[in-house]
């Protein structure tokens, strides 16, 4: 078929084009778009658009986008006729077109496509429409804001430039202005087809600024989202990363594990162990929160050792414990000479426990100065119980959480010391010993004492409180045994929840004891000798004890033993030691110890006017104490040396008190007092000394001094003297008995009210000495005084003795020595 072509000019008002249908895109004047033509019918027109039509075709957008052989009522009335700038074909076969929007045109859509079936492409004749030119102050004010808003969109949309914009803000035209920015914005065909088919340029202008703000509003939040999701996603992508190395590493090393299998491997031993309901739920929540956390996190560690620790604790499990009491001697025997009474304790606490399904929780403590063998006495219960053992030194500790733990708030927290013991144990009834519980201070971070109130109260302690752990921990099983060197410095509350139980120091036959049956057989083993080496002997031994050492406990001696034995396996390995057996005896002893760092008191050789013997308790046991008294011309003054303390002061004033008021007894003028000055002095001026047992010692120098009669050498005293003569009792008799015993004593005076102590001191103690019992300082100056009688030194109205009579009748004079 053949047709004659028509082309009108370009200012006629009708044209007849070839027509192309578009599928969501919509072409407006002005505007330059490429677009990709792939119907055929389409490709046909273009053609010819450029063969016979001048390059213009008349562009206009479908209805339906899913029609592929739209009709006249599919199609909307308004277009665009554009020229054709350029065409290249692809090699898929569709071609890619670079169109140019000439004017708008409208169609008569009267005109029937399908009539023009015989043709490759439909040919219809559009009608150019007329615009009005817009202008006026609203315009400008109009076009100003759109302005605005472009430079607004060009920071949101970087496919905009620079020079795109600054071509924009050139347009004043309304219409025109219009239909370029609709060219640049992404919205709805529908409503970009609305703005093509307004006609008056203003109106068309209000509508694409509303469009624009839209698609700027909307950019803002695509953008906002797209930077959240980008940060997202990189954050993402980072942990993947570093999750994915660390997966690597570990696989590497061996210690590929996956964390959820981990959790399960916690729940499991969770559901397993014996433990209260309360702590089981609150493993669920922590092990459930585990597996939402990353294995890389920080907080994962946190939670994972928070778990650790629930699953650690021993919580029910108790271990069964030893009642038979016959072995629990025994062993408390093998392990300690001596300590009757902290045994006799034990053993009674096994027998109750015997009786009894459930013994409340015993809290001991072991006071007594060092090395007497408190902590090794805690460790042999636990051997004698069954139970493990726990030490715990509490020596220095100035932080409450040390023993409540701290809050999982902190870095690096960790329980108190309480339940980190019991962590290293199989069972929750150890016995724990709080070592050196006395040395424990205060500051600005707590009290560790009175958080201990808690841990040692057996009213309190079967839910203890824990910082960390933050669930109530039953301590009622734990056996806790305390040590301290003095009572002094633990709180008083602390106190009244303790038994105590008071550790002596051992007397010189128990150290001979302990040293032959403990000590020596463990440093002769640890010195690699045998008993066919070397033989100590019992005198060699005691000279240790009473030249080489001066303590309470057995520390010293073991390590004056042990020298001993180095010097001999010197001598042995070098073969300088004589043949046969090594004999150390008394006499050889300073040979391999060298001089003597100690001596003790012993009585004088003979007795002597103004000097009486009195006893001391140290931490270190008994002492001789000598007490001098002299008297010089004077005016009545009273002088006490010898370092000695307030209270001792106190009984040398008392002392010379009973001296005055016995004056018209001891044939002394009332008032001699004036005529002489007195001098009581306590040798050994370097040692501190105090205490009210010297009141009868100094009381005996005193009217030794003043009757001019010697006191015996052979007596020693003890005792507190009050104003009216009373002799009270006194502490320590134990150690005193023994250090007059070793000072070659004989005879012993002592308040009348000690006698209940004698059954702590040893037979043969007793057995050497002479135990005098007084009640008042008169009975003790007939026993004190040498070869004097009662009658010769106090002289009542009755009495008429020549050497009172003499005293009395001669001017009294200061005796001189």
């Amino acid at each position: 078929m053949s047709e004659k072509t028509v082309i009108l000019g370009d200012d006629s008002p009708e044209i007849k084009v070839p027509l192309m249908t578009l599928r969501e895109v919509v072409m407006f004047p002005r505007t330059i778009v490429p677009l990709y033509v792939g119907r055929k019918a389409s490709i046909q027109a273009v053609e010819q658009a450029l063969e016979k039509y001048n390059k213009k075709i008349f562009l206009v957008t479908q209805k339906n986008p899913g029609d592929e052989e739209p009709g006249s009522d599919d199609l909307f009335e308004v277009g665009v006729v554009c020229k054709i700038l350029q065409m290249m074909r692809m090699p898929d076969g569709t071609i890619k077109v670079l169109f140019e929007g000439s004017y708008r045109a409208r169609w008569s859509s009267q005109e029937s496509l399908l009539e023009q079936q015989d043709r490759p492409f439909p040919v219809v004749t559009v009608e150019r429409v007329q615009e009005d030119a817009g202008s006026g102050t609203e315009v400008k004010a109009l076009i100003n804001l759109v302005q605005g808003a472009i430079k607004r969109f060009s920071g949101i949309n970087k496919k905009l430039t620079q020079d795109v914009v600054k071509s924009l803000n050139s347009i004043e035209d309304p219409g025109r202005l219009a239909d370029m920015i609709m060219s640049h914005l992404k919205v709805d065909f529908q409503k970009a087809q609305k703005v093509l088919e307004i006609m008056e340029p203003v109106t068309r202008l209000e509508e694409a600024y509303g469009l624009l703000l839209n698609q700027i509003e909307y950019s803002e939040t695509e953008q906002k989202i797209n930077s959240r999701v980008k940060e997202q996603v990189e954050a993402n992508q980072k942990n993947y990363y570093l999750n994915e190395q660390l997966k690597a590493i570990q696989k590497e090393m061996g210690a590929d594990q996956d964390s959820g299998a981990e959790a399960d491997e916690l729940l499991e031993r969770l559901e397993a162990k014996a433990m209260p309901e309360e702590a089981r739920e609150k493993g669920r929540k922590e092990i459930q929160k585990l597996k939402q956390i990353p294995p890389s996190s920080a907080e994962y560690t946190v939670v994972r050792n928070y778990v650790d620790c629930i699953l650690d604790l021993p919580w029910d499990e108790l271990k069964e414990t030893c009642q038979d009491i016959d072995q629990a001697a025994r062993i408390l025997d093998e392990d300690h000479f001596g300590l009757e009474k902290p045994k006799e304790r034990i053993l009674e606490y096994l027998a109750v426990q015997t009786l009894v399904e459930k013994l409340q929780g015993q809290i001991l403590c072991f006071v007594g100065p060092p090395g007497v063998g408190k902590t090794s006495l805690a460790r042999s219960i636990s051997r004698a119980t069954d139970r493990e053992f726990v030490r715990l030194s509490l020596g220095g500790v100035r932080d409450e959480a040390e023993i409540r733990g701290h809050r999982r708030t902190y870095i690096g927290a960790l329980p108190g010391k309480i339940l980190q013991s019991l962590k290293r144990k199989e069972y929750n009834n150890p016995v724990i010993c709080l070592d050196e519980v006395d040395k424990m201070s205060t500051d600005f971070r707590g009290d560790p004492s009175s958080a201990l109130l808690e841990v040692l109260d057996p009213e309190q302690n079967y839910a203890f409180s824990d910082h960390y752990l933050d669930l109530d921990y039953d301590l009622s099983n734990v056996f806790f045994i305390t040590t301290a060197n003095t009572l002094q410095t633990i709180p008083w509350a602390l106190r009244d929840r303790m038994e105590i139980i008071r550790l002596p120091g051992y007397l010189e036959t128990e150290k001979m004891k302990i040293a032959r049956s403990f000590l020596l057989p463990k440093q002769l083993k640890r010195h690699g000798l045998k008993e066919d080496q070397v033989h100590i002997s019992d005198g060699a031994v005691q000279e240790v004890i009473r030249k080489y050492t001066r303590e309470a406990g057995v520390r010293n001696l073991e390590r004056e033993l042990a020298s001993v034995y180095r010097k001999v396996a010197k001598k042995i390995v070098q073969g300088t030691a004589s043949e046969g057996r090594v004999l150390v005896n008394k006499n050889s002893v300073s040979s391999y110890l060298g001089v003597p760092n100690y001596r003790h008191e012993e009585r004088e050789d003979k007795a002597r006017v103004g000097l009486s013997v009195g006893l001391a308790w140290t931490e270190m046991g008994g002492e001789l104490l000598m007490i001098e008294a002299v008297l010089m011309a004077g005016t009545g003054k009273i002088e006490v040396t010898g370092t000695i303390g307030d209270v001792m002061q106190e009984s040398a004033k008392a002392a010379l008190s009973y001296v005055r008021s016995r004056t018209h007894l001891f044939g002394l003028k009332p008032e001699f007092y004036k005529e002489v000055d007195i001098h009581i002095h306590i040798p050994e001026g370097a040692t501190p000394k105090d205490g009210p047992s010297a009141g009868i010692t100094m009381s005996t120098a005193l009217v030794s001094a003043l009757l001019n009669m010697p006191v015996d050498n052979a007596v020693a005293m003890t005792g507190e003297i009050t104003l009216r003569g009373r002799v009270l009792p006194i502490g320590g008799l134990r150690e005193k008995l023994l250090a007059a015993h070793r000072g070659r004593v004989s005879k012993v005076i002592i308040p009348r009210e000690n006698n209940k102590d004698l059954k702590d001191v040893p037979r043969e103690i007793l057995r050497d000495l002479e135990i005098v019992q007084v009640d008042h300082m008169d009975e003790v100056l007939p026993q004190a005084l040498v070869n004097v009688q009662s009658e010769e030194i106090f002289c009542g109205p009755a009495s008429d003795f020549s050497l009172i009579n003499s005293l009395r009748k001669e001017e009294y004079q200061p005796q001189r020595h």
